[in-house]
């Protein structure tokens, strides 16, 4: 990400703040509208999960200037979410509604470069929990294969 998009993550967060619990609640509405699966992979209420997720939004929105802060509490996100189900698919439809959301809480003040800022950000966190969540699976499958191997015939 550039510093200017950076930057206009940021400043556009800001004017979602106010509203981040129901622009929150609006997000699960529109990912369960565009993929109705995905709603089983949720355990705890929509209002619980709608606060989880403003909580991840904040911290990440703010550390966005220092990735490196950031980076290793994503990537345990992305363990974390490779454990509930979550496929690399997923994560194109939890972007559009992203995008979505923020369009709509946002109004005209989600221009086109705020757009690209925030799909910039959101594919920065992405890549980086579908990394970690594969290199878990990898980790995973090479224990399964080692165990395997160990096992007396």
């Amino acid at each position: 990400m550039t510093p200017r998009q950076i930057e206009l993550v940021q400043n556009s967060f800001k004017l979602v703040a106010p509203i981040i619990e129901s622009a929150t609640a609006m997000f699960y509405d529109r990912l369960f509208q565009l993929d109705p699966s995905l709603r089983h992979m949720f355990r705890n209420s929509r209002e619980e999960q709608a606060r989880k997720l403003a909580h991840v939004l904040t911290v990440v929105v703010k550390g966005l200037n220092r990735p490196e802060q950031i980076l290793g509490a994503v990537q345990e996100l992305g363990r974390r979410h490779q454990g509930y189900g979550v496929r690399p698919e997923h994560y194109q439809t939890v972007g559009t509604a992203l995008l979505w959301t923020l369009q709509a809480g946002l109004g005209e003040a989600f221009t086109p470069d705020v757009c690209e800022a925030w799909t910039s950000a959101y594919l920065f966190l992405s890549n980086a929990m579908q990394q970690a969540a594969a290199e878990a699976c990898s980790a995973d499958v090479e224990v399964l294969g080692s165990a395997a191997v160990a096992l007396p015939a």
